[in-house]
């Protein structure tokens, strides 16, 4: 069972500049504690939640749920103690949500669902296609599907959402007899023409390769970033950077690069990292923002940096992006 199968798929999302006013107005008619921040294309750059919204513990959120969602998406008149507590109703999404997301594809199995949220402390996961939400995966979510769920009858899935394979060329029928090699023509059956023809086809033959060249190239890009988006990662990996880590660190290295993936995984193109600004993290996406938030919770409290770098520029375009881990007594 995967995401597709269990995931909530009337999803209320928000655009970043919207207020908070509308976004508590929103949780309450839709009896929902959070929601995604998009981008004009769609694409999941956020997480707006109760607890963004207010300063509350998580005790007081629960108790007082419907009252201070109902003031706030009203614009009542506040007391000057709750608007201590109270982030202003009049700031905007973008100025309050959580970034970087963690998203998970389609085709995520349920139980590395789990594993994220988990891993991530988070409630919720968006559910996203070709960089468009499509759905959202909660807590309540999953417990719905284990409830449900009867042993497997089938044999167990193997292998991920991609299955590669090189086809060779079929081999020539047994009886299939080759075809007699064709005789060359007399040089007065041709002429200039036949020569211009034979050109023109040659052209047109070049024209055809060069573009399914770059279709192929294209679709290699997007199969990329739909790979970063669907991979996660795993202890067993972040162990076995940490494990590298040390490794380069005894070699004397001051960094490593933890993560290379395309500049499209990162909401702007990569643009924030490339200029560098201070909030390059919450454009990323898929394995980066992973990346991020496990080094931000585990590494960073311990004196770690980590860095976005561009590491190329294909046609004077943003190209590859690189993690690095870094060490040093500068970052």
């Amino acid at each position: 069972m995967d995401a597709f199968d269990v995931m909530t798929t009337s999803v209320v999302t928000v655009g970043p500049d919207t207020q908070l006013r509308k976004i508590a107005r929103l949780l309450l008619e839709k009896n929902i504690s959070a929601v995604p921040v998009v981008d004009e294309a769609g694409a999941v750059i956020g997480m707006v939640s109760e607890g963004d919204l207010l300063r509350f513990s998580a005790k007081d959120r629960s108790e007082r749920r419907d009252w201070w969602l109902a003031l706030l998406a009203q614009g009542e008149s506040l007391s000057p103690q709750f608007l201590a507590t109270l982030r202003s109703p009049t700031s905007t999404a973008r100025e309050i949500m959580s970034a970087p997301v963690v998203t998970v594809g389609e085709h995520t199995d349920i139980s590395e669902i789990g594993k994220l949220l988990e891993t991530y402390r988070i409630k919720r996961v968006p559910v996203v296609r070709d960089g468009r939400v499509i759905g959202i995966v909660s807590r309540a979510d999953l417990v719905r599907a284990l409830a449900m769920q009867e042993p497997a009858s089938g044999p167990a899935r193997t292998g991920g959402l991609f299955h590669w394979s090189n086809p060779s060329k079929a081999p020539t029928d047994a009886g299939e007899k080759p075809s007699a090699p064709r005789q060359p023509a007399s040089a007065a059956t041709f002429s200039a023409s036949d020569f211009r023809s034979l050109v023109e086809v040659a052209q047109s033959k070049k024209i055809a390769e060069q573009e399914a060249a770059r279709k192929a190239s294209a679709g290699h890009h997007e199969l990329e970033i739909k790979e970063a988006i669907d991979h996660h990662v795993t202890d067993e990996h972040w162990r076995a950077l940490l494990h590298e880590a040390r490794h380069a660190a005894q070699r004397g290295d001051t960094e490593l690069l933890v993560l290379r993936f395309p500049a499209a995984l990162c909401s702007d193109g990569g643009r924030a990292i490339n200029v560098p600004e201070h909030d390059w993290p919450s454009t990323l996406r898929g394995e980066a923002a992973e990346t991020y938030l496990r080094f931000e919770r585990e590494l960073k409290p311990l004196g770690f940096h980590l860095l976005a770098r561009v590491l190329e520029f294909p046609g004077g375009f943003i190209g590859d992006i690189g993690l690095f881990l870094h060490w040093g007594g500068t970052a």
